[in-house]
């Protein structure tokens, strides 16, 4: 990555690396996988790529949606992390998550079993683990600095975003990409359970998507043909990674253990897979789009 090392790093997370090009950015996605919010030090080959390439998918489908912050993912690249970053418009991010579900499932599964609403919302008496909802939901959560993300009701969002229309539109657009999204994925053999969009403010003072969109790390994807309510489902992300990590003793505090062979290569498989499903082409077709 000598090409990158002459640019100014912004900020470096878990998963991303976002660099200052003037007037826009570029975000790398690495091949890093966390478990329980720490990072292995075992790579999942591809899996930054797959991020990227199913972000541009989306990117280029839901325009008529929402602006998004795409500006190329070819010029502007550096070839050593060709296929796996993006060179984007700057934006003044909302302080926001914005959280969209359709299944009762996770951590709002747990907030329905002990109060019967998730973010504020009544939901009907009597839904079981991982059932549909009567319809889409808008549950947002802050972003924290440290430590975990916390849900928060929409209410809580106009003061955050500090503007009631544009909290609104928030919510509308969420709820919009999210319906787009999960007919489209439906129809692929892919449930849409539930997914999380990050949005900003352009200059022209106009709502744009940013960061990733509909990946395996910001959405909830479960396989339809196994699909049954009243259990979890098997999920189209790092849950392989997760289920070991589970069971190796290890006590979830850094480090973080390797990974076994077998794990990295079933977890890259699956991340494959869904952008395979999901696209319906395969992702040697994406390598064939990127390269310089």
């Amino acid at each position: 990555m000598s090409a990158l090392s002459d640019l100014p790093l912004i900020a470096s997370g878990k998963v991303r690396e976002i660099y200052d090009l003037g007037d826009r950015l570029l975000l790398v996605a690495s091949d890093r996988i966390s478990t329980y919010d720490v990072v292995h030090p075992t790579l999942i080959p591809d899996k930054g790529k797959v991020l990227t390439a199913l972000s541009v998918y989306w990117f280029e489908r839901t325009g008529g949606i929402v602006p998004n912050h795409l500006v190329s993912f070819t010029d502007g690249v550096p070839n050593e992390v060709r296929g796996r970053a993006l060179v984007v418009r700057k934006l003044k991010m909302l302080p926001v998550e914005a959280v969209v579900r359709g299944y009762v499932t996770g951590s709002g599964w747990k907030d329905y079993q002990a109060t019967g609403t998730v973010s504020g919302i009544a939901l009907p008496p009597g839904l079981q683990e991982s059932e549909q909802l009567p319809e889409p939901i808008y549950t947002p959560s802050t972003k924290a600095e440290v430590g975990h993300d916390e849900a928060i009701d929409f209410e809580a969002t106009v003061g955050l975003v500090g503007d009631r229309a544009l909290a609104e539109e928030l919510r509308r657009v969420s709820i919009a990409l999210y319906s787009h999204a999960a007919a489209h994925a439906r129809d692929r053999g892919i449930i849409l359970a539930d997914t999380k969009f990050e949005l900003g403010i352009d200059t022209d003072g106009t709502l744009t998507l940013g960061d990733e969109v509909l990946t395996p790390d910001s959405s909830r994807f479960w396989p339809l043909d196994s699909y049954e309510i009243g259990r979890g489902q098997p999920s189209f992300d790092k849950q392989i990674a997760r289920d070991w990590a589970a069971s190796s003793g290890w006590d979830r505090a850094p480090p973080a253990p390797e990974l076994p062979a077998d794990v990295v290569e079933r977890t890259r498989a699956r991340y494959l897979e869904v952008y395979e499903l999901i696209t319906g082409e395969p992702f040697s077709a994406w390598l064939e789009r990127v390269k310089p």
